[in-house]
């Protein structure tokens, strides 16, 4: 049980530590728009002059290198060049610094249709690349790792130990509340509409359980405490303690609860981010031709 406990612990971390990556990765992005808006706004210079049209090649051979990662997926030659996970990172640090670029290109600003076109798609790619990040860690072992199954998930999380039970036993109400929130989200959704609406309320759910649940922790613990006459410092140790047990037993059955419904989001996601990423290349080579030849 110890190992099982020790496991849920270290997957509960590893939960917290990717939700933070998720909020800098994302502040990351919405820094660099903002940079690029800001250039636009107060550095002098034309999407055609020197400075604009080399942004708008560096940027357009960013996108070219975006396309290498599905290529190797494909191209049989190509598959035994470096680590796939090497590929993986190229991939996305060239699906935010290529739009970056970009955008410093156009300054934000659509001077021909083609140019629209082809602005307008590369938007599209990347805000989907953004959607299909957020999706793919939550069925994969971290941002480079392999695909993960439900079984795996369940040992990772430590969903199906005793943990729970043997250390909040002196909290009935708490470990009442975890289990109904743990059967409410795992089971079968009579219809598609109670499963999508279980599936896109069911974190803001398991945030008020956590509250309601420390609070109650905390207000039985205390009772213990005054009746043993235990320390402060133990107090405190203990009160983390129950609180961290109680987060990481709500995210690891919220996790199990919407790996399933991550796993037909990702591949509805890849049949469109595909496509969406070769009328990005398409429209880019047209306006590519369309500024020489005009």
């Amino acid at each position: 049980m110890a190992g099982a406990a020790r496991g849920q612990s270290q997957a509960g971390r590893g939960a917290r530590v990717q939700s933070w990556r998720e909020r800098i990765f994302l502040a990351g992005t919405l820094a660099l728009i903002a940079a690029a808006w800001l250039v636009s706004r107060f550095v002098s210079y034309k999407s055609g002059s020197t400075l604009g049209y080399n942004l708008g090649l560096a940027g357009g051979v960013g996108l070219l290198f975006i396309l290498l990662y599905p290529l190797r997926k494909r191209v049989r030659f190509l598959s035994a060049w470096g680590q796939t996970k090497s590929w993986f990172a190229m991939h996305m640090t060239c699906g935010v610094l290529a739009p970056f670029l970009i955008l410093l290109h156009s300054k934000f600003h659509i001077g021909s249709i083609n140019a629209g076109v082809s602005l307008t798609c590369m938007l599209l790619v990347a805000t989907s690349g953004f959607v299909g990040r957020f999706i793919y860690v939550r069925i994969h072992h971290g941002l480079y790792g392999t695909r993960m199954t439900l079984a795996e998930l369940q040992a990772q999380v430590g969903f199906n130990s005793g943990e729970v039970r043997s250390k909040l036993s002196f909290a009935p109400r708490v470990e009442q509340w975890l289990r109904e929130f743990e059967a409410a989200a795992v089971g079968r959704p009579k219809n598609v509409v109670q499963g999508m609406w279980r599936f896109l309320t069911l974190g803001a759910r398991a945030r008020w359980v956590r509250r309601r649940c420390t609070q109650e922790f905390a207000r039985v613990y205390r009772m213990h405490a005054r009746t043993f006459k235990w320390d402060a410092a133990r107090q405190q140790r203990h009160l983390a303690g129950g609180a961290e047990l109680i987060a990481d037993f709500l995210d690891g059955a919220q996790r199990v609860a919407q790996f399933s419904r991550y796993e037909r989001l990702f591949s509805l996601w890849h049949v469109l981010h595909v496509p969406l990423l070769w009328m990005m290349v398409f429209s880019a080579i047209a306006h590519v031709v369309a500024v020489h030849a005009y």
